[in-house]
């Protein structure tokens, strides 16, 4: 049975960097006929302290949320990477807490996005944009945590003026990783710059991905290199190309 209610874990990226990508998963879900619940006290899943070992610190961040989303229903969250991180980690971070179960119980109602909108919603899009060609990236998180990297490509599959270009290196990381491309940044920028070579050499028009910190490091690399590529979370995509406004 489809959910009457959901609640929206906005993420850091896309609360600071990326809105208009924030709003347009909204934008889908309300018009699918869900309510959209947005608690306005939620702030990081805790995932940049967990990945760089603060586990204490990272706990703190992470129990703050816990109140935000106390009532049974779906949360859905428009980044593989912060759904894996509390659909997977959270249960570690909280072992022997005494909101342990708490905890367990909200990792087990994470969503990712696109996965909510092609295995739950079921959704039927109707493109009324014009011929595009974009590459799809897939992060990481999509890929081997998820588990839902084909759900873009279920998504974009239903644009019939929309074709996906493939690329040379669909699996590899683009080099985030967060804090990774901070503490090694020689190795980051290399994954990067092949990242970019194989989206360049597709063809493709546009970059479009689920995850915020995998376009804002391809978008900057590529506007680095002087290379007219933009990028753009798959949400707002989908938004633009099936809305009538």
């Amino acid at each position: 049975m489809k959910p009457t209610s959901v609640y929206y874990f906005g993420t850091c990226l896309i609360d600071l960097l990326y809105p208009r990508a924030g709003l347009a998963g909204m934008q889908l879900l309300k018009r699918a006929g869900v309510e959209v619940i947005f608690p306005a006290d939620q702030s990081c899943c805790g995932q940049p302290a967990f990945n760089s070992g603060y586990r204490d610190e990272a706990l703190g961040v992470a129990r703050a949320q816990l109140a935000c989303f106390f009532e049974d229903i779906p949360i859905v969250v428009p980044s593989a990477s912060c759904a894996g991180m509390i659909k997977h980690h959270w249960p570690e971070l909280f072992e022997g807490q005494p909101d342990e179960d708490t905890a367990n119980a909200v990792a087990q109602r994470v969503y990712e996005l696109t996965e909510f909108l092609t295995d739950i919603l079921q959704i039927e899009l109707i493109d009324l944009g014009e011929r595009v060609k974009v590459a799809v990236h897939n992060s990481c998180s999509s890929q081997r945590e998820m588990g839902v990297a084909d759900r873009s490509h279920q998504l974009l599959n239903q644009l019939v003026n929309v074709e996906v270009a493939p690329h040379q290196r669909p699996r590899e990381c683009c080099g985030f990783g967060g804090t990774f491309a901070v503490k090694q940044a020689d190795i980051s920028g290399a994954m990067v710059n092949a990242k970019t070579v194989s989206l360049s050499d597709s063809g493709a028009d546009k970059v479009i991905s689920q995850d915020c910190g995998c376009l804002m490091n391809i978008g900057g690399a590529l506007q680095k290199q002087g290379k007219d590529l933009p990028t753009q979370h798959i949400a707002e995509f989908l938004w633009e190309r099936t809305s009538a406004d």
